[in-house]
């Protein structure tokens, strides 16, 4: 049952993949904004993990302290039962002495360790913010290209030689219907012109016989 389980899931899988892929060519910025959230992603985790690696630091330089605190009591009580000649309690208070001195001792050891640790952390975790800064640049860089590249691919496909032949010849018959209509206002001119003349003419003649 599990075998078909993990079938079937890598199936829709493949078949996932396969469709951004499809997708991804019709839109690569899409992949590249992909990209981005899953690097967005594993900074927030590696942030996340940092805060811890602090507080078990802190959690590291509590314990020292307590450790301290109590080799400074030990140190008093085994001095107070020196002076009071109380050999078994010196010998008992000097056991728990070494061990929290052995304590400390190691816990300073695991706080220097830590502290470099997180220097490390924090030199790696700066490169990881600016890689995902040079990201957004790049993706600004890619959207600028690809807005310049569907502009001039707009702009070519207007000026194509058919499209332009066509503007052309378009035109071409206009500005030919256009010669015609003012050719024929011009003849109309001229004859009604005449006609105005002819008629001042005859009324002149006809005044004069």
């Amino acid at each position: 049952m599990s075998n078909l389980f993990t079938r079937i899931k890598d199936t829709i899988m493949a078949d996932l993949h396969e469709a951004m892929d499809r997708k991804e060519e019709k839109n690569p910025i899409a992949h590249v904004n992909q990209y981005i959230r899953e690097c967005e992603q594993e900074v927030k985790k590696i942030k996340q993990l940092m805060d811890k690696q602090y507080e078990i630091k802190h959690d590291i330089d509590r314990e020292r302290n307590q450790a301290k605190m109590m080799v400074e009591k030990r140190k008093r009580q085994v001095q107070l039962a020196e002076d009071m000649q109380e050999s078994e309690l010196v010998e008992e208070a000097r056991t728990e002495l070494e061990q929290f001195e052995a304590r400390v001792a190691h816990l300073n050891e695991m706080s220097d360790k830590a502290i470099k640790d997180l220097e490390t952390l924090e030199t790696k975790y700066i490169q990881m913010k600016q890689k995902l800064k040079d990201l957004y640049v790049k993706r600004l860089e890619l959207r600028s290209r690809e807005n310049v590249a569907r502009t001039q691919q707009g702009m070519n496909k207007v000026l194509e030689t058919e499209l332009v032949s066509k503007s052309a010849s378009k035109f071409a018959e206009l500005e030919s219907y256009i010669e015609r209509i003012e050719q024929r206002v011009h003849s109309e001119y001229r004859l009604h012109t005449l006609d105005a003349r002819f008629q001042e003419l005859e009324r002149k003649a006809s005044q004069s016989n």
